[in-house]
């Protein structure tokens, strides 16, 4: 792991908004390559070095664009190819049935409030277009969802690498160890507020479900 972030942080100095782009998208794939080790250090490359030509702002959009492009290649396979074959195949594409199946029971019982906070969510992140795909989410109000969702994420991570940069030596900024460190230093009341906010609104559904069906008793 510690020889592939250093590989990745490469390609985001060396390739842009582009590297950060198809990092996320692959991020939104089944290729385990998680946003934390990508959008922090391009963030720190934007606030740190001005001659790299990026901004924070071209960060989270690049960002946010991959996720998107990511995700909707995933929503689109799976809506082709449907239920029955992800069960069968999906093993083989690091999407193992107990993966699947709680990426799918998120997805029906949540619906798509669960599109935009499964961008917070480790696991789910990376699985739940497929279980969108297959119970045939409309594609324009499952690309709002992830676009708003992956905006909102990619924004909170581009701040804390800007963070993390502006305290950071410049002397350190080539020492992949010295990032994930500084980055590690900083991240924890930025993960409290996300569990803060996931176990909440996991509560406030708990709560409203039994009066929604009482209401439609047809759910």
């Amino acid at each position: 792991m510690h020889q592939l972030i250093e590989l990745w942080f490469g390609w985001v100095q060396s390739g842009g908004y582009m590297a950060v782009f198809w990092l996320m998208a692959l991020e939104s794939t089944i290729v385990p390559i998680p946003s934390e080790v990508v959008i922090p250090p391009a963030a720190i490359v934007a606030a740190t070095q001005p001659d790299a030509g990026m901004s924070l702002l071209g960060v989270v959009i690049a960002g946010t664009l991959g996720s998107w492009f990511g995700s909707a290649i995933m929503y689109v396979v799976a809506r082709s190819i449907g239920r029955a074959a992800m069960l069968r195949w999906g093993k083989y594409f690091l999407i193992p049935p107990d993966k699947f199946a709680r990426a799918e029971i998120f997805m029906r019982r949540y619906e798509a409030g669960g599109i935009f906070f499964a961008r917070l969510l480790p696991v789910i992140r990376h699985l739940i277009s497929i279980p969108a795909g297959i119970i045939r989410m409309g594609f324009v109000k499952f690309s709002i969802l992830t676009l708003v969702g992956s905006a909102v994420w990619c924004a909170v991570l581009a701040w804390l690498g800007g963070r993390v940069g502006a305290k950071m030596d410049p002397a350190e900024l080539q020492n992949a160890d010295a990032i994930i460190r500084a980055t590690k230093s900083e991240s924890l009341p930025i993960i409290a507020a996300i569990v803060l906010v996931c176990v909440l609104y996991f509560v406030a559904m708990r709560l409203t479900a039994p009066k929604a069906a009482a209401i439609n008793p047809a759910s």
